[in-house]
């Protein structure tokens, strides 16, 4: 049975996680918002059984040109509840969890790619 929590816990949960994170890294990142949504729902031709925790939406600050900028929407960073929820069984858990997931969704802001967060114990 998935761990319950409340919203209001749970957006806690990521600012505190948010907070874990280095200001320098922090003030680096540019234009992103970030969301908390119940489920990812897998898009045309995924496989419809696809659970992620989060997700990066945009372009990493790697593969920004010189002519990078203007009015652009920003990058966003989704991070999913109920799928977050099901796998945890603590509050402990929940709060690990999600720093897991905020730092690895940062570091594909930041170019980090899946493979190199896996090495790193991020995956």
């Amino acid at each position: 049975m998935p761990f319950q929590m409340t919203e209001d816990d749970f957006e806690a949960a990521v600012d505190e996680a948010l907070g874990s994170i280095p200001e320098e890294l922090l003030d680096m990142m540019d234009n992103v918002a970030i969301f908390i949504e119940d489920r990812y729902v897998p898009q045309p031709g995924e496989d419809p059984e696809t659970v992620l925790l989060g997700l990066y939406d945009g372009v990493p600050l790697t593969e920004r040109g010189m002519d990078w900028g203007g009015v652009t929407m920003p990058d966003r960073i989704f991070i999913y509840k109920d799928a977050i929820l099901d796998l945890c069984a603590s509050e402990n858990e929940v709060v690990e969890e999600i720093g897991i997931t905020v730092v690895h969704e940062i570091a594909h802001h930041f170019g980090i790619d899946d493979e190199r967060l896996h090495a790193l114990g991020w995956g």
